[in-house]
């Protein structure tokens, strides 16, 4: 499956609008070596658009930590879109 290095597995946990989206608590992806966090991003928005609403809003982690969206991605990080998210 990924035997000649130019691939990666990553996961994208889902929250809120996102996890509504989908109706999935998470996402497994195979993308290629350099994907970006942004890239990872673009692809949901282009999967869902009624999620394009939140481009500008959402933050980004990577294991836990927030990240920019130029953060390049490794084999097995844990990506999150974190959108606004209201309550009191």
């Amino acid at each position: 499956m990924n035997t000649d290095g130019s691939t990666i597995t990553i996961t994208v946990k889902l929250f809120a609008a996102f996890q509504e989206a989908y109706n999935l608590p998470e996402l497994e992806r195979t993308v290629a070596v350099g994907t970006t966090v942004g890239e990872i991003f673009s692809q949901i928005l282009a999967e869902r658009p009624e999620l394009e609403k939140w481009r500008s809003l959402t933050r980004f982690g990577v294991n836990l930590q927030f990240v920019p969206p130029e953060t390049v991605l490794q084999s097995g990080d844990e990506v999150v879109a974190i959108p606004p998210v209201s309550g009191g």
